[in-house]
């Protein structure tokens, strides 16, 4: 009995969990339902080779790396599809900024590690100053008013800027370590929690090349230079400590004057991958939904009778544990709703639908349990032997299909992208919430019921009708 107590405090304890995050965080909604923002990107030549056009296989591969930048889990929904001989229409759903997506979306992001030139310590500091100093200046000028005076001074301020990146790149080597040779990047609040920076993982080159670059340059006051685009982010200096083996694991952060926003940005785009072609914005538009209101009110009726049928049939065939089955389906929906809330689903109408198709689908675990309990009872076993065996012997059952499933879900993340990922995790959130809520959730208030009413015990026919008797 106290077992049942605590694991109903745990199941509370994870709905009231999962309340607090859909509340928290609203539903995303797909273009469908909710509208959206519509780009089409030019993909044009490169200043090397203005006159060659980038082929169908060059277009794919902007194509991946746009897919990439804009949805890492395959979840929200987007749409990223070529259009013409040279052309990629995407579609956001829910992006109330346009423009923001606009400026992830056009970034090179081409990310380069530098060593620093022997003798060029003065000179750098004496670049460095004036860099910050016009990127001041620059800041100060694009918050004032875009009058032609002022117009001219920020242009003259970008041209000085450019000029003092380019000086400073001059100062700075390649060693062969780009964006290219990194696994993750991933935003994080710096030690002073004022600011943020990059946090990225090195792949086994990457990281090799690494330990070397900080072994050269430990205890020399030189620095590594992090190049965005060509333009200086970040010159740590590497201590005398690392000069035997370097800085060794793979793992280094990237520093800098970024607030939230911009380290998120930074790091979607380097781990995105940097665009083989430049690309360009032809059109920018805001979309509606593509489904009228009265479409979207008709569907989510035939879906909520749909789900309203599934309960009530638990219920009148059988019985009481049928009652308990649909408590346990509530639980379901409202957990996985709230996991589709963390990992940042985006909900369409198709989507919707597989939801409530994807309950129906959880009864199956309970149907199995249940039927064995009503075989325990009608062989002349207790109540609660029979509530115990039906679990029992429907475990092995329910735990192997629901792990085929997870294995096919594991192949697909493996294998797959895009919205095939994205099935793929909306999937596997359903197989694991749906075996939990069944076995944990089913079994515990079914076991409570029992234990804790003694009517309940006297009444075997709750849980398999048409007995004539049973022990009790």
């Amino acid at each position: 009995m106290q077992k049942q107590r605590a694991y109903i405090i745990l199941i509370l304890g994870l709905v009231a969990a999962a309340i607090a995050i859909l509340t928290t965080i609203p539903p995303q909604l797909g273009l469908d339902l909710r509208g959206g923002a519509q780009l089409t990107i030019q993909v044009n030549p490169t200043k090397e080779n203005p006159d060659v056009k980038p082929t169908a296989n060059d277009i794919e591969a902007v194509q991946r790396v746009l897919e990439n930048r804009i949805n890492e889990f395959g979840v929200s929904e987007t749409t990223v599809q070529t259009i013409g001989e040279d052309k990629i229409l995407i579609q956001l759903p829910g992006e109330s900024q346009p423009e923001e997506a606009e400026r992830r979306l056009k970034g090179t992001a081409k990310l380069e590690f530098k060593e620093q030139r022997q003798g060029t310590e003065g000179e750098y500091q004496a670049e460095n100053q004036v860099r910050q100093s016009k990127a001041i200046e620059l800041a100060i000028l694009s918050q004032g008013e875009l009058e032609p005076e002022n117009k001219e001074k920020l242009a003259e301020a970008k041209k000085s800027l450019g000029e003092s990146n380019q000086a400073i790149a001059k100062l700075f080597d390649s060693v062969d370590l780009t964006g290219t040779n990194l696994t993750d990047a991933r935003p994080q609040p710096d030690a002073t929690g004022n600011r943020w920076e990059v946090n990225i993982n090195f792949d086994n080159e990457g990281g090799r090349k690494f330990a070397e670059l900080t072994k050269n340059l430990a205890g020399t006051g030189r620095s590594i230079g992090i190049f965005l685009d060509n333009e200086l982010l970040s010159a740590p200096v590497v201590g005398p400590e690392f000069a035997d083996t370097g800085i060794a694991g793979g793992r280094a952060v990237i520093t800098g004057n970024f607030d939230l926003e911009s380290a998120k940005d930074l790091a979607i785009q380097i781990k995105g991958g940097s665009l083989p072609f430049p690309v360009s914005i032809v059109e920018n538009r805001t979309v509606g939904a593509t489904l009228g209101q009265d479409s979207i009110r008709r569907s989510i009726i035939a879906a909520s009778v749909g789900l309203f049928l599934v309960l009530i049939f638990m219920v009148v065939y059988y019985r009481l544990p049928g009652m308990i089955a649909d408590v346990a389906l509530i639980v379901y929906a409202l957990l996985t709703l709230a996991c589709y809330a963390l990992v940042g689903v985006t909900l369409t109408l198709p989507g919707i639908a597989g939801f409530i198709l994807s309950i129906g689908m959880a009864v199956d675990a309970n149907v199995l349990i249940f039927e064995r309990t009503r075989e325990e009872i009608r062989a002349g076993k207790t109540l609660y032997r029979s509530v115990e065996s039906g679990f029992f012997r429907a475990f092995s059952s329910i735990l192997d299909s629901n792990v085929t499933t997870a294995i096919a879900c594991v192949a697909l993340l493996w294998l797959g992208s895009g919205l095939v990922k994205g099935f793929a995790v909306t999937l596997l959130i359903g197989v694991v919430v749906s075996m939990f809520t069944a076995v944990t959730c089913s079994r515990t208030l079914m076991l409570l019921v029992v234990l804790s009413n003694a009517k309940v015990r006297q009444k075997p026919e709750l849980f398999c009708p048409n007995l004539d008797s049973v022990k009790s």
